[in-house]
C-alpha cells in the first residue's frame, strides 16, 4: 500500500481518487488492513474505508463488500502470536462500520447481516490471539474490536430477541473460555458496552439475563486452595471475568453513550427496565467474587 498516494486522500478530505476504480482502491485499502504497520493499518487503510463507508460510497456495494469482508475472518484463524491478527480483527471493526451504515440507512436485508453475525461469532469464539497492544506493530485487539462488531450488531433492527440472546451467549463464551491472555487494553470496557447496548434493547427478561451472568459470575467466583502453588492468580479467564463484571456494573449504574449514527440517541436514552434486577445479580457477583474485600450481600 503506496502511504505516500493514501496521504494525499486523506489530505483531500478523504475524497475518493478518479484515477483508479473503486475496486483497485478497495482491494488496496483491505491489503492495507492486514498490515503489520501501524500508521498503514490504523491511520490511512480502516479510517479511509469507514469514513466512505460512513458518507454512502459504498451503499451500493454493501452486501458484497460486508460477504468480502468477511473472508479476512478466517485468514489464519487458529495461530497465536502471529501477524495474520491484524486482518482478522480490522476486518471485525470494519465489518463493524458496513453494519453500522445500514444501521443508519437500511440498505441490507435480514438474511445478509445475519450472515454476517455469524461469521463474526464464529470467528470470535474461535480467536486464540487476544494480544492487545504489539510492540513496533501497535493495536491487535481482537476482543475489543470483536466486542464493537457485535455491538454494531446488536443495535440492528434486524435482531430480535432470539438473536440478542445469542449475541449475549457469544460474549459470554468469549469472556470465560480458557486463554494465556489477560485483558490489559481496556477490553473490559469494551465488552462491556457491547452487552450494555443490548440492554438497552429491552427484549430479554431478567431471568434470561441472569442465566446469561451464571457462567460469568461462576468463572469470576474461583478461589484458590491456600495450599496450591499458583503461577499466577487470578488465572486469566478469571480475571478477565471480573473485570467485565466491574465495568458492566460501573457502566450501568453511571450510563453509557451511543456511537454517533441515527437512533443511537434514542436507544441510549431509553430506560434499561431489568437495570434494577441487574444492578443487584452483578452487585452479587462481584461481592461473591472477592469474598475478601467486598461486604456480603445483605437479606431484607
Amino acid at each position: 500500500m503506496e502511504s505516500t498516494y493514501w496521504q494525499d486522500v486523506m489530505a483531500a478530505d478523504y475524497a475518493v481518487p478518479h484515477d483508479r476504480t473503486l475496486t483497485d482502491l478497495t482491494e488496496e485499502l483491505v491489503r492495507g488492513l492486514a498490515s503489520t504497520n501501524p500508521q498503514v493499518r490504523d491511520a490511512l487503510a480502516y479510517p479511509t474505508l469507514a469514513t466512505w463507508l460512513e458518507r454512502g460510497v459504498y451503499d451500493d456495494l454493501l452486501p458484497g463488500f460486508g460477504d468480502g469482508l468477511c473472508a479476512g475472518l478466517n485468514y489464519g484463524l487458529g495461530e497465536d502470536g502471529t501477524d495474520t491478527v491484524f486482518r482478522r480483527s480490522f476486518t471485525a471493526l470494519t465489518l463493524a462500520e458496513v453494519i453500522h451504515r445500514d444501521n443508519a440507512e437500511f440498505l441490507v436485508h435480514d438474511e445478509v447481516v445475519m450472515r454476517w453475525g455469524d461469521r463474526l461469532a464464529t470467528w470470535l469464539l474461535r480467536e486464540r490471539d487476544l494480544r492487545g497492544y504489539v510492540q513496533d506493530c501497535g493495536w491487535a485487539h481482537a476482543v475489543a474490536h470483536g466486542a464493537d462488531a457485535i455491538g454494531a450488531l446488536a443495535r440492528s433492527r434486524h435482531c430480535d430477541a432470539g438473536v440478542l440472546r445469542a449475541l449475549l451467549d457469544v460474549l459470554a463464551d468469549r469472556i470465560v473460555k480458557e486463554t494465556p491472555y489477560r485483558w490489559v487494553h481496556e477490553e473490559h470496557d469494551r465488552v462491556a458496552h457491547a452487552v450494555m447496548t443490548i440492554l438497552h434493547r429491552n427484549m430479554l427478561t431478567s431471568d434470561e439475563l441472569e442465566r446469561w451472568l451464571k457462567p460469568i459470575a461462576a468463572t469470576a467466583g474461583q478461589q484458590p486452595l491456600m495450599h496450591e502453588t499458583l503461577p499466577e492468580w487470578p488465572s486469566p479467564n478469571v480475571f478477565n471475568a471480573r473485570g467485565v463484571l466491574h465495568v458492566l456494573l460501573s457502566q450501568l449504574a453511571i450510563g453509557v453513550k451511543g456511537f454517533p449514527i441515527p437512533g443511537d440517541d434514542e436507544l441510549f436514552g431509553r430506560p434499561i427496565e431489568a437495570r434494577a434486577d441487574m444492578l443487584l445479580m452483578l452487585t452479587e457477583a462481584v461481592q461473591a467474587s472477592q469474598p475478601y474485600i467486598y461486604r456480603p450481600a445483605t437479606t431484607s
